[in-house]
């Protein structure tokens, strides 16, 4: 599964980090960093985190039928 998040849109809210902790995670207060080829293993959690970002950041392939996502959801 492919991720992008819009790093200029992402406003630190970490909702991502939150909900998939081994995919997102917050390096100091504001600043994103995140594992661009998450396992198929974390795709539930992913889905998640997507669809929980409150600016629509993240864009995530392979995530059709997923409960919780969509594959052009957002962070």
């Amino acid at each position: 599964m492919r991720l992008v998040v819009d790093l200029n849109r992402c406003q630190g809210y970490a909702q991502c980090a939150f909900l998939a902790p081994d995919v997102f995670a917050m390096h100091g207060e504001e600043s994103l960093v995140y594992n661009p080829q998450a396992e198929q293993e974390q795709r539930e959690r992913v889905a998640r985190a997507v669809a929980a970002c409150p600016v629509q950041a993240i864009t995530a392939d392979g995530l059709d039928g997923c409960a919780g996502g969509t594959s052009d959801a957002a962070h």
